[in-house]
Formats: C-alpha cells, sequence, structure tokens
C-alpha cells in the first residue's frame, strides 16, 4: 500500500508533516501538485517541474486522457508514468469535477453521467466501474472515486440528493477496485471524496460514511467551486475532525497561496489547483511580498530579476521589464516563464510551512505570511 507516516504537528493548530511512500517515490507533505490535465504541465519540461520547480508528485485528468489519447494507446504504452516519461508518483482525479464544469452537456443517472466530448461533441458514459478501470489503465499511483460536484450555492435538498447519488457510487467504486488488479505491477490506492455542499451535517455525515473504506487516504472534494472562502474554511474543519489522523487528507481544487496556508492550518496535507499555471499564462505571479500582475505598465522599466529569492533559474535569470515585454508582445515564452515561476513558488510555499511545523512555530509564520501574500503589487 501507499503508506503514510506522520512525522510532526504544530503545536498551536491542526497542521501536520508526514510522508507517503508510493512505488514511484517518496512525498512529504504538506505538499502541492502541479496539474497536468493531459499528463504534462502547459509549456513546461517535466524536467523542470521536477528540477526547478521541485515537485514530488503531479496530477493527470481521467476524463481527459479517456478522450485523448484514449485508454487503448496509453494501455500500449505501458500507462501513463512510461507514456509521459514522468518517473514520480502521479494522482488521477476521476473526471467528477470535470464533468460538472460541463453542465450544459451532460445527464447524471443512477447508472452514472452521459455527457459529450469537449473536442468533437461525441457521447460517453463514466460510471463508477468504467473510470476505475480508465484510471487502472492510466497507472498512477493514487486514483480518485467518482463523484458527483454539486455547485457552491446549491440548495439543500439538490445538495442532500448529490450526495446520496456519490455515496452510492463510491459503494460501487470501491466493489470494483477491489475486483481488479494494477495492470503495470505497482499499488495503486483509491481515495474517497467527501462532499456535502456547504451543510455542515451533510458533511460531518459524508465523513462519517467513508471511513467504513478504511481507504488509504481521503479528498475533500465541492469547495473552492463559488462558496465564500469562510465557509470553505469551516466544512474543512468539520470533515478534518472526522478524518482519521493517520492518513493523508487532500483538499482538492483549492487554491490561492493564502488558502493553501489556511488548509494546512486545519489539517490538510495535499492540494492541487490549476491557478499557478492559468494565472501564470494570464500574466499573474505569485511571490512571498504579494501578486503581481506582469502586464502593468509599473514594471516595464522594472530591471530587477523576477524574483531574488526564487528557486527556479527563471526567478534570477530574467527581469521584471523583460517578463512584461514578452507578456504584452504575447510571446510564448512569457507563460513557459511565468508557470515555472509559479509553481515553483507553490511548492516553496508548502515546503516552507512544513519546515515550519516541523520547527514548531507554523502559526506564527503563517499569520504574517497570509498577511503578505493577499496583497497587490
Amino acid at each position: 500500500m501507499n503508506e503514510f507516516r506522520l512525522q510532526g504537528k504544530d503545536p498551536a493548530t491542526k497542521a501536520r508533516a508526514g510522508e507517503i511512500t508510493t512505488a514511484h517515490g517518496v512525498i512529504r507533505t504538506p505538499i502541492f501538485m502541479p496539474v497536468g490535465t493531459a499528463a504534462a504541465m502547459k509549456g513546461i519540461f517535466h524536467r523542470d517541474v521536477k528540477e526547478e520547480a521541485r515537485a514530488q508528485i503531479i496530477l493527470a485528468k481521467t476524463n481527459h486522457l479517456y478522450l485523448r489519447p484514449g485508454m487503448e494507446i496509453l494501455e500500449r504504452a505501458g500507462g501513463v508514468h512510461r507514456f509521459s516519461t514522468w518517473e514520480g508518483p502521479m494522482l488521477t482525479d476521476s473526471g467528477g469535477f470535470q464533468v460538472f464544469s460541463l453542465a450544459a452537456c451532460r445527464k447524471l443517472k443512477e447508472e452514472g453521467c452521459h455527457f459529450r466530448s469537449h473536442i468533437d461533441g461525441s457521447k460517453h458514459l463514466f460510471t463508477p466501474e468504467s473510470v476505475i478501470d480508465t484510471e487502472r489503465t492510466i497507472g498512477a499511483d493514487i486514483m480518485m472515486a467518482f463523484d458527483e460536484c454539486p455547485p457552491g450555492d446549491a440548495p439543500r435538498e439538490y445538495a442532500a440528493k448529490s450526495l446520496a447519488l456519490t455515496e452510492r457510487w463510491l459503494d460501487r467504486c470501491f466493489d470494483r477496485y477491489r475486483q481488479t488488479a494494477p495492470k503495470y505491477g505497482h499499488y495503486q490506492s483509491l481515495f474517497p471524496i467527501v462532499q456535502g455542499c456547504t451543510y455542515p451535517d451533510l458533511r460531518a455525515r459524508a465523513a462519517e460514511n467513508v471511513l467504513q473504506y478504511d481507504a488509504d487516504g481521503y479528498a475533500i472534494g465541492g469547495l473552492a467551486v463559488g462558496e465564500p472562502t469562510e465557509v470553505m474554511y469551516e466544512m474543512i474543519e468539520v470533515v478534518n475532525a472526522i478524518l482519521p489522523e493517520d492518513r493523508p487528507r487532500y483538499l482538492m481544487g483549492v487554491g490561492t497561496p493564502a488558502n493553501i496556508l489556511e488548509g494546512i492550518e486545519r489539517g490538510v496535507d495535499m492540494f492541487d489547483c490549476v491557478m499557478p499555471t492559468r494565472n501564470g499564462r494570464n500574466g499573474q505571479l505569485f511571490t512571498w511580498e504579494g501578486t503581481i500582475n506582469i502586464r502593468n505598465k509599473k514594471w516595464e522599466d522594472d530591471f530587477s530579476p523576477i524574483d531574488p529569492e526564487g528557486t527556479a533559474f527563471v526567478d534570477t535569470l530574467y527581469s521584471k521589464a523583460y517578463l512584461h515585454h514578452l507578456t504584452v508582445c504575447q510571446e510564448m515564452l512569457a507563460a513557459q516563464i511565468a508557470s515555472l515561476h509559479n509553481i515553483a513558488f507553490y511548492l516553496r510555499l508548502v515546503g516552507e510551512a512544513r519546515r515550519r511545523i516541523l520547527a514548531g512555530d507554523f502559526k506564527v509564520w503563517k499569520d504574517r505570511a497570509v498577511a503578505k501574500l493577499s496583497r497587490r503589487l
């Protein structure tokens, strides 16, 4: 199994540091997982994601890989690790959130979810069983269960119905998981996802329900989908009070640097988000002092390094003025530089959080950091 070992707790908060051991390497938590939708971070070499950003695990999206290149190609390649040449741990989400975001072209039924391809409009059906089969073929170290992700402002009646469906699907996911074996000789975990929208009693019920599976880890889904930030933090607290301490907890799709530190304070171990790359492609840079919109004219003659404290080569090699120039010219290199800087920053953020947890001064450091991270420069 993918084993989780707790290595330290912060005395003033719920923050924890640990290690997850997988067949493809060790993941030191808390950790951020860059999102490689099609098994690649847009515009960045795997080498740079590993050596410059120092990513320990990356995420790929099941529904995208299912549509392209398709399961036959991935199986013939020997799974996603060999296909993409990423040698470290990988996680695949189940496609539930992507299906949620395609609400206009999906239909939910008891058997599963009918949806249309965003590529060519072709019709497809995802069931709990077919998603597990697909994730087995992809071959990531950690697989996510298939769920429905309701919007953040869903009425209670809808949220309750949605959760009941997710829980029935979860049973089917684990049945299929136990009936099947990994295809490429390495162990794969299956994490259930706790839903329940913004209703504390539904969240608590969902968290209690997933305990029956004695899973290698647990995910909190359906947050950062339109609900107020404070409500998101409250839901994390409700769920983490119930989830076991000796398993990793994964907050899906979150978030800003401040969101991540707030999640760590509440006992979350794993995070993913498209924000570092998507926002980077639009000219937003994350730094310890706050966020920079590199498109702004104020940077056109700032010849200082992009980030003097940065660990990626782009941070000290290029100036803000040069990156501003590339961005306003819509030069492809601008997106590559900003994306690599942001991923490296997110990994530094969680790395420093881990160091502070083990040193016992996380809370003081985190409060100071959040105040600065939220500024616009």
